[in-house]
């Protein structure tokens, strides 16, 4: 992965970024329905799961913003060429869930199949990190799911003190709605990186590709 430092005093965006990172720190969530019904019929036609392909999905679309991919590292502003999706995986014996992460790829099948792997070699593994070996990357950000519950709001709130720039993404259980399967997602952006000009470009992107996903 590659990190491109950021100049405070050129970046269009340096005072709006002072603003809300150092006098009033701020962050907001929103959430919206989204219409997911030909991404499902596709991906069942194919015989694919769902999951792999949303977390691809959104990654997908949230690289495309370079709002979306700022961070610090070892005290430079930058951001990175591209994010992983850090992801939980539920344990139905305890009832308990453990984080994982894929490495993104820009082919969805390739991308599908090192989910798949991931999966298969750590899935039972309980405790926070599913994947002990190695810490999660430093591009990872938070995207997965609420499965049981069709929420009309989600909110993820940090209560640490650290400069963290990355959105939030959390998606909800499907309902039917008119003839339309429809689901719930939630982002939570921080203001200092991202306004809601961002949020708005990001969402309409997720929905055309959702509306003409193919695999």
């Amino acid at each position: 992965m590659k990190f491109t430092p950021i100049d405070l005093q050129t970046w269009p965006r340096g005072q709006m970024f002072y603003y809300f990172a150092k006098m009033a720190p701020t962050g907001y969530s929103l959430t919206v329905d989204l219409d997911v019904t030909q991404m499902r019929s596709t991906l069942k036609k194919a015989g694919l799961k769902y999951f792999p392909a949303y977390l691809w999905l959104v990654t997908k679309m949230l690289n495309q913003h370079v709002e979306f991919k700022v961070a610090e590292l070892d005290g430079q502003l930058g951001y990175y060429d591209t994010l992983t999706p850090l992801y939980a995986t539920f344990h139905e014996d305890d009832k308990k869930f453990s984080l994982m992460w894929t490495d993104f790829y820009e082919d969805f099948s390739v991308f599908y199949q090192h989910y798949l792997k991931n999966k298969e070699r750590y899935g039972e593994n309980h405790g926070v990190l599913a994947q002990p070996e190695t810490p999660p990357p430093a591009n990872c950000y938070t995207v997965s799911c609420v499965p049981w519950i069709t929420f009309s709001h989600f909110a993820v709130h940090s209560y640490e003190n650290k400069p963290y720039y990355f959105p939030s993404i959390e998606s909800g259980k499907f309902y039917e709605k008119d003839g339309r399967t429809l689901m719930p997602l939630s982002i939570t952006s921080h203001h200092a990186t991202t306004d809601g000009y961002h949020v708005s470009c990001f969402l309409t992107d997720l929905q055309r590709a959702m509306d003409c996903f193919q695999v």
